[in-house]
């Protein structure tokens, strides 16, 4: 049996920043598990720019960025096992993981950072009718084969959704000579990030269809057409309003899931609002010594957040294992209030925060001319004004470390308030 201070798994953008933070705040032995033949995670395969903006002030590619965490990495001599699959997470923190060169083995560590990422929900998950002709795919599987494999996934494309790495995708394949016929979205307003739709959509000429879904696929062995209905207020198919638009692909980039069996086999708290661990200050999760991070806690749409959560959480897995990690005291939980979907973290104890915290939220519709006020208990303790916000768009609040001493409520919330005038 190896043993280590810390284990990470995942070796994405989330991992190597947890791992990495781990080892420079004390752990003396880190261990990164990657399931894939190379670190890196996503960001392998986002040839793009964008990257980097906040935490380097440079504007980087994909694996630009990947390769500044894992040159780092390196130099830190953190251990790494690559093309290995964690099994299971036991009570006692030990880890069973398999893999080609060690076969089966056990680990036992001390603590335990998740950043498995998240994945993508296919045809199947949303229940698109019709045929199953080839030339179906999600958006990320479209962007591996295209950057990665160098294959070309089809000329006539259809797109249902508008995450970011299909606004992505549409104009990376308009920039290798397909034709992006449309990106339909169920609802009022696209599911990205606005940039994206400027950079990706409205510069290239793609056409954007509000409220219209798939509502059938056709073709026998390559898709030959999809179905094409508008959308009530609901997200629901209008009968009647049906039209055939000719293609050769469809993409799905219709939302991404946090990968989360490992965490619930371990028995932890999962929020359903987020689909990720319930988490607090430190990004510890319900059960002691097992942290969280990244996109396995709540979608992120800019990796540079995912960074400065995963340090956190790494760090304070360090600060777990030298017992410097305060496990008593008062506990506030946060709470969503009208507009909000979700925040992150759940519960605060600021015993463990050292100047302030940061709470992550995502909105449930799009607000103009708003405010985001943060209340204890009946008391208004912060109200931020809003010129728009969008559930595409996460939403961050700062609150200093000397308002959260002093609250008078054990309850956190955020509100949307709208502007009357």
């Amino acid at each position: 049996m190896e043993r280590f201070d810390v284990a990470v798994v995942g070796g994405g953008p989330a991992g190597l920043a947890a791992a990495i933070e781990a080892k420079k705040n004390g752990a003396e032995s880190v261990c990164v598990i990657e399931r894939d033949k190379e670190l890196g995670g996503i960001l392998q395969q986002c040839i793009h720019n964008g990257f980097g903006l906040q935490i380097f002030k440079e504007d980087l590619t994909g694996p630009e960025y990947a390769e500044r965490f894992i040159t780092e990495l390196k130099e830190q001599n953190i251990t790494c096992k690559l093309d290995t699959m964690v099994l299971s997470i036991d009570k006692d923190r030990n880890l069973d993981i398999v893999n080609t060169y060690d076969g089966y083995m056990r680990i036992k560590v001390k603590a335990i950072v998740l950043a498995m990422g998240c994945r993508e929900r296919t045809r199947e998950a949303i229940n698109i009718p019709g045929t199953r002709p080839s030339g179906v795919f999600t958006a990320g599987t479209a962007q591996r084969f295209l950057n990665i494999e160098g294959y070309l996934v089809g000329k006539k494309i259809m797109m249902l959704g508008t995450g970011d790495i299909g606004l992505i995708m549409a104009r990376r394949l308009t920039l290798e000579g397909a034709e992006v016929k449309a990106v339909l979205a169920r609802k009022g307003y696209p599911g990205g990030l606005m940039r994206n739709v400027a950079q990706c959509l409205y510069d290239y000429n793609i056409p954007l269809m509000l409220r219209h879904t798939i509502v059938k696929v056709a073709g026998k062995d390559r898709v030959e057409g999809v179905l094409v209905a508008k959308t009530d207020e609901k997200s629901r198919p209008i009968p009647g309003t049906e039209e055939l638009y000719e293609c050769d692909t469809l993409l799905l980039s219709v939302g991404l899931i946090p990968e989360n069996e490992l965490s619930k086999e371990a028995g932890i708290e999962i929020d359903p609002a987020t689909g990720g661990p319930v988490v607090n200050e430190s990004m510890e999760t319900s059960v002691g010594g097992i942290f969280a991070c990244g996109n396995v806690v709540h979608v992120h749409n800019l990796v540079d957040y995912v960074t400065e959560e995963s340090r956190r959480a790494g760090k304070s897995a360090a600060q777990f294992v030298a017992k410097e990690l305060a496990a008593d005291g008062t506990t506030i939980s946060t709470e969503s209030g009208a507009g909000i979907k979700y925040i992150v973290p759940q519960r605060i104890r600021p015993a463990n925060i050292r100047e302030r915290l940061d709470l992550y939220m995502r909105v449930t519709g799009i607000f103009k001319d708003s405010k985001l006020i943060v209340k204890s208990g009946n008391e208004v303790i912060k109200s931020i004004k809003k010129k728009q916000m969008t559930p595409g768009e996460m939403e961050r609040i700062r609150i200093p470390l000397n308002i959260l001493e002093n609250l008078n409520a054990d309850v956190l919330s955020v509100h949307v308030e709208r502007n009357n005038t």
